[in-house]
């Protein structure tokens, strides 16, 4: 019997690696000669960097950055040597995560870290990005990133803007000259689930802004600023795109990346499934594993989970979805290519317990299936 084991991390409990050595200790207990397969698994999100490392054996490169609001931090992103891809967490540098609810301040914050971070990638070789966009404390339409590449943007008495989404409401021009040469010889593409456009009620600042802590007068802002972007991309490109999906993402870094740097913009799960090559594990498997922290019917909108039992569904296999808490609404889930759907906690149990204990009871929960699979 063939089991592949593709699950994404369980957040704060286990890494994806993690997630695939506990189900395997499952497996192996009760059917020592299954053959077990593990490709840990991400959605373009919180550690994705991670599993595409894990899954083919690359590295972490550890770089001094600015955080969103300039901060000192240290942050890291993959890389495979073999085939110079580098795969960036624009969280690991610029995320809401990273920092304290009171100092957040959507209106300055800057995606500059990620910009270093690709320049320290460009640095080692990488001629493949693969970049996360999940997770941003910013809305500065991927400025702040380009400024870091070597881009400049000046208000109309040719002074440098100051850092954020808001100061763009002032910007006059934009200066390619600088933009690091190299980047026209690498392939970029983007991990996000995110489809909003640039501007709109359906965009960056509507949408999104309110989540990291914007009132509605700066949403006001810094739609006015993402707004005069723009207009002066067009004028300096001869063409801007902010409908194009995707360009709304992590406060407009999409738009930044696509219409600056050429990027493709891919669904994040597909992009990772296919750099892991989760469809060549899948061949000739009779059951896959997936799992994340919690599961519900928004599943089936990107996240791992759901890409893994469609990709496992091409393959001919069965899924099994294990989760720390598994929503009643995840049922729809087993009308859509799951099998069962698996929770691995008692309701019960406080959080913190689940959280350390994490690895054993996907452990025990794995291996009560086996036993069911048996027989």
């Amino acid at each position: 019997m063939k089991i592949v084991l593709a699950p994404d991390s369980f957040k704060e409990s286990m890494t994806a690696s993690e997630a695939v050595a506990a189900m395997r200790d499952g497996v192996l207990s009760v059917l020592p000669d299954a053959e077990c397969v593990g490709v840990p698994m991400a959605d373009g999100g919180e550690g994705t960097a991670d599993a595409v490392v894990d899954a083919l054996g690359g590295e972490r490169i550890r770089v001094e950055v600015c955080d969103a609001l300039g901060r000192p931090a240290l942050a890291h992103y993959g890389f495979i040597p073999d085939s110079g891809l580098a795969v960036v967490e624009m969280a690991a540098a610029s995320g809401l995560e990273l920092i304290a609810p009171a100092d957040r301040d959507v209106l300055r914050a800057s995606t500059f870290g990620v910009g270093q971070l690709i320049t320290s990638a460009l640095d080692h070789g990488a001629t493949d990005l693969l970049i996360g966009l999940g997770g941003s404390a910013t809305n500065d339409g991927g400025t702040g990133m380009l400024t870091a590449l070597g881009a400049m943007f000046y208000d109309a008495d040719d002074a440098p803007l100051p850092p954020g989404g808001a100061a763009l409401a002032r910007l006059q021009r934009i200066e390619l000259s600088g933009l690091d040469p190299r980047l026209a010889e690498v392939r970029i593409r983007i991990a996000s689930d995110v489809t909003a456009p640039l501007l709109g009620e359906g965009g960056a600042s509507a949408v999104f802004g309110p989540q990291k802590g914007a009132t509605g007068a700066d949403v006001d802002a810094l739609e006015t600023g993402l707004s005069r972007l723009v207009a002066v991309t067009e004028s300096t490109l001869g063409v801007a795109h902010p409908e194009r999906a995707g360009a709304g993402a992590a406060g407009g870094l999409g738009f930044g990346l696509m219409d600056f740097l050429g990027a493709e913009c891919h669904p994040g799960v597909e992009m990772i499934a296919e750099t892991v090559r989760l469809e060549q594990a899948l061949t000739g498997a009779d059951w896959v594993f997936t799992g994340e922290g919690s599961v519900d019917a928004q599943t089936m909108l990107g996240k791992t989970p759901f890409g893994v039992a469609r990709a496992a569904a091409r393959a001919g296999a069965k899924v099994v979805i294990f989760a720390g808490r598994v929503a009643p609404d995840a049922d729809v889930l087993l009308a859509n290519g799951v099998d069962r759907l698996v929770g691995i906690t008692a309701a019960a149990t406080p959080i913190e317990q689940a959280l350390r204990e994490g690895a054993q009871s996907l452990t025990r929960a794995t291996a009560a299936v086996c036993r069911d699979i048996a027989g």
